[in-house]
């Protein structure tokens, strides 16, 4: 009887072990397709936030400067989403796009486009949205990234490399906050 409760026993540590690394592994996979998800998520609402400046810069409705600067800005933007650009030059691009709105949307331009019942007002008001889109889906990305690092940082993962040869996800980080656009636009 004692040996056959040393293999009773044996056998229910090894199960709970094999479900341990199972769950871990089944854990750690979907939060890697979250991943993944969320950043198809940014990546085409960055798209619509460029395309939305461009049609803003190509409207009539702002002077020539800053129609060309929108314009430059958003094209970079999204030539860096097309092309297998870097992390970092994504990056670079879509805070230079946040910068351009910045600069090219000044007061006066803001209250011109505003009283533009016919197209100004509607054209802000889609970069306003897209931009809010935007930063809703940075943060869902940054979430999760986060949550793949806690989960890949337990001891339990990292000795038994649940994680396999999957590359760490690395946060989106950039300018998005466009204070001007939240008043009215």
């Amino acid at each position: 009887m004692d040996q056959l409760s040393w293999i009773v026993g044996g056998v229910a540590v090894a199960v709970l072990l094999a479900w341990y690394i199972s769950y871990g592994a089944a854990r750690l996979d979907r939060l890697h397709a979250r991943v993944e998800g969320a950043l198809s998520a940014l990546d085409a609402q960055l798209v619509r936030r460029a395309e939305a400046t461009l049609e803003l810069a190509n409207c009539g409705a702002l002077d020539a400067a800053s129609a060309l600067i929108l314009a430059g800005a958003a094209s970079d933007s999204l030539e860096a989403g097309a092309e297998t650009a870097s992390h970092a030059a994504r990056e670079t691009a879509e805070s230079d796009l946040t910068q351009a709105l910045e600069v090219a949307l000044g007061e006066e331009a803001l209250r011109q486009l505003r009283e533009d019942l016919a197209v100004g007002a509607p054209m802000l008001q889609r970069v306003a949205a897209a931009n809010q889109r935007v930063q809703l889906a940075r943060r869902f990305l940054n979430d999760a990234v986060t949550d793949v690092h806690r989960v890949r940082r337990k001891p339990g993962v990292r000795l038994l490399r649940l994680a396999g040869h999957a590359e760490l996800p690395q946060t989106f980080e950039f300018d998005d906050e466009l204070p001007m656009l939240g008043r009215g636009a």
